[in-house]
């Protein structure tokens, strides 16, 4: 059985950042940290309001994972988020720094953060040629998606390589009786997109308590870790919180 990823997601460095003028925390400089201490992908969500990684990060941050065979780029963001001030759009942004994966998530600019997958009877068809666009560019292709049995089958209709599965309930749920039924619903979904071909991620408020159970899922090809990776990291130091993540996914 393959090892299930970590991809860590920079957004929360970004943010802190951005409370202050200048670089400080460098993005840059922490994906470093994690790419030295093990964590096998990056991944940013850059959003037109620009509150946490900014357009620049992304470029730079593409110069870095870029070259690096065992460490893959991954941006996720809205497709249909349109150029603002100093961002170029979403899909611009993408064209230009050529993520090893492209992750689509239908968040708004009134959202705090990523709270719900695609529905894709509503945006399925206008998803396809973003994807069919991406794919000529050289990129995988990984939907947002809720635990939804039917919405997978249309992942894999309109040409989704993988889906990242939202773990946000199944986080919520954490010590409460509802965890057995949801934690089945997205068993459930990541083995029918396996069943379909499409490969398996999820991400939204995984943490070292949830995460072993979560990644129990024997098709689980990689989670992202943000907000609880940046949280630990305050407690026990950056390069201590990506080994204890690994360590986690390697039982």
């Amino acid at each position: 059985m393959t090892m299930t990823a970590l991809s860590i997601n920079l957004n929360k460095v970004a943010l802190i950042r951005n409370s202050r003028e200048g670089n400080y925390p460098d993005v840059v400089e922490h994906a470093k940290v994690c790419i030295a201490n093990g964590a096998d992908g990056i991944t940013v969500h850059p959003r037109p309001d620009q509150r946490h990684i900014r357009p620049d990060d992304v470029r730079r941050l593409a110069a870095l994972v870029k070259p690096l065979e065992s460490v893959e780029f991954n941006i996720e963001g809205n497709p249909f988020a349109p150029a603002v001030g100093s961002y170029p759009g979403f899909i611009e942004l993408v064209e230009e720094t050529n993520p090893d994966q492209c992750t689509l998530v239908p968040d708004g600019d009134d959202q705090l953060t990523s709270d719900h997958g695609f529905d894709l009877h509503s945006s399925g068809e206008q998803l396809k040629p973003i994807i069919e666009h991406l794919h000529s560019l050289g990129m995988r292709v990984s939907l947002f998606m809720d635990p939804d049995l039917e919405q997978i089958k249309l992942a894999k209709q309109v040409g989704a390589d993988r889906i990242e599965l939202y773990t946000g309930p199944y986080a919520a749920a954490w010590s409460s009786d509802n965890l057995a039924s949801i934690f089945q619903d997205h068993f459930a979904a990541a083995e029918l997109a396996t069943q379909l071909g499409m490969g398996v991620n999820a991400g939204h408020d995984l943490n070292l308590d949830n995460l072993a159970k979560f990644a129990s899922i024997p098709s689980l090809l990689e989670v992202s870790i943000g907000h609880a990776f940046t949280v630990d990291s305050l407690a026990m130091g950056m390069p201590k919180a990506v080994q204890a993540y690994k360590a986690l996914l390697s039982e």
